[in-house]
Formats: structure tokens, C-alpha cells, sequence
């Protein structure tokens, strides 16, 4: 089990499913966490304009599967330090009066998980728009590059600093009438090597980690028949874990993985491997 005793990690999208496994897998490891979501429990949401935002965010908004505080609360009782906030990617002033709050109250970011995502803009392209085209690429990838951002110069002072960004396989194999997730998570894989470059003289490695299928909350909503299907396309004939992520996530945080860099692995289960 790797140690990240002593580190203070940024997870995002830490409200449920693989971003909350990942803030309990470094709690685990011995981090103090900050748990951000632009879901919270403490308030009443507005679900029409989380709808318009985003499918996913209208429909958990408000609901049982929303457990930032929780999340913090869980890894609290572990015997380290944790916070919930809640924090929208796509707007820098919001980052970095989070980054702020938690380098008072936990420590300065030492670590950053970049998991926020959207991934419901489903239409084949004559039916696309531009605006959610836009919107899909501001979230998963100008929201990974801003909160980057706000914490690369203290990792750079600092010369410590551990960055995963939480990509897709579809970033490397395309995905079927989702031109704005695929395009967004191809992204990601070139914005992590690119800026694997520069820190890794720096003292900072920056990776990221490529899911495959993985059974969270936002997978319940698919029909049985699809899931089915999918399962006996992966080689291990199963779904993954939001664990199977999280521990690799936790091992790429530590010192253990010092000399990885700009490394795009996937999490698949063989689901991206050719096979017939």
C-alpha cells in the first residue's frame, strides 16, 4: 500500500462513483483530502440549471448518491484531514478560493486528481451543437487545464507535485455519437504528456489514468440489455470497480511512482484490446 502521509490531494467530481473512491483510496493512503464537487448536500439545488448544465447533475442533484460532506466526514474518521466545498471546474475564481481554503485548512495541494466530467451530450453529428460541443470540452478538458493551473506554481515552489487526470479508453478509440466526450478525454491525454514535459524537471509528474466500463451510480441509468451486452465485450467479462481506478490513482500519487510521467494507462479490463 503506497503512503501519501503528509500530502494534501485535491479530488474533483468526488461526490459519488470513481471520484469519491478516489478520495477515500488517499485518505486510506494517508492524505489529507479535499472532496469537491459542484454538488453538495447542504443546499438546495436549482435542477433545472444543473439540467441544462449537465443530464447527470440535474438528476443526482438533491439525491442520496450526492455524499460530498459524507465523503469527508468518512475520511475524517480515518484519522486524517478532509473538507467538502463545492467547486465548478470551469470557473478559475472558484478554484482558487478552494485551493486557497484548503491550503489554510489542510495544507498546500500537493496532489491533484482532475475527475469532474460530463459525459450525457449523446447525439449523432447532424444533431450536434455547437454550444454542447463547447460545453463538453470547457468541462473535462479547460476545467483539468484551470485547476492545473491553480495549483502548478506552489508544486513548482514547492518542488513536489503529483497530478492524475482521470481520462477515458474512448480518448484513444473514439466514442460512437460523442464526439464532444472523445474529443475532450484525447485531450486530456495530450494536455498530461505536454505538461508532463514541463514539470518533470520540476520535481512534478502528471499522468492519467484511462477508464474503461465502470459500475457508479451514473450506470444504473443505462437499460440492462446495453450493460449486458457491454460485459460480454470486456475480455475479464466483467465491469470494473470504482476501486480497480482508485488504487491505481493512489499509487501513481505516491513517491513510489516517481520516475512515471506523461503515461496514459488504461483501466479496462481488456475492453480496449482487439479481440473478436
Amino acid at each position: 500500500m503506497p503512503t501519501l502521509s503528509g500530502k494534501t490531494a485535491l479530488v474533483t467530481g468526488a461526490s459519488r462513483g470513481l471520484g469519491r473512491a478516489v478520495a477515500l483510496a488517499m485518505g486510506e493512503a494517508g492524505a489529507n483530502v479535499a472532496v469537491t464537487d459542484l454538488l453538495i448536500e447542504n443546499e438546495q439545488p436549482d435542477k433545472q440549471s444543473l439540467s441544462e448544465y449537465s443530464f447527470l447533475a440535474g438528476h443526482f442533484a438533491g439525491s442520496k448518491n450526492v455524499q460530498t460532506m459524507s465523503t469527508a466526514e468518512a475520511i475524517r474518521n480515518m484519522g486524517v484531514k478532509s473538507l467538502a466545498l463545492k467547486m465548478d471546474v470551469t470557473r478559475p475564481d472558484e478554484i482558487r478560493k478552494a485551493v486557497s481554503t484548503i491550503s489554510d485548512q489542510l495544507g498546500d495541494v500537493n496532489v491533484l486528481v482532475n475527475n469532474a466530467g460530463v459525459m450525457d451530450n449523446l447525439a449523432l453529428m447532424d444533431k450536434q451543437s455547437t454550444s454542447m460541443f463547447e460545453r463538453d470540452v470547457n468541462v473535462n478538458l479547460t476545467g483539468a487545464f484551470n485547476c492545473m493551473h491553480a495549483v502548478w506554481s506552489t508544486m513548482m515552489e514547492r518542488g513536489w507535485g503529483r497530478i492524475i487526470n482521470v481520462s477515458s479508453f474512448v480518448g484513444l478509440r473514439g466514442a460512437f455519437a460523442q464526439p464532444g466526450y472523445g474529443a475532450s478525454k484525447a485531450g486530456m491525454v495530450g494536455l498530461t504528456r505536454s505538461l508532463a514535459l514541463e514539470g518533470a524537471g520540476l520535481g512534478i509528474t502528471v499522468n492519467a489514468v484511462l477508464p474503461g466500463f465502470i459500475k457508479t451510480e451514473a450506470l444504473t441509468l443505462h437499460d440492462t440489455k446495453m450493460t449486458d451486452r457491454i460485459v460480454k465485450r470486456i475480455p475479464v467479462k466483467r465491469m470494473g470497480a470504482p476501486e480497480d481506478v482508485a488504487s491505481l490513482v493512489t499509487f501513481l500519487a505516491s513517491d513510489q511512482a516517481g520516475y512515471m510521467t506523461g503515461t496514459a494507462i488504461p483501466v479496462t479490463g481488456g475492453a480496449d484490446l482487439f479481440s473478436f
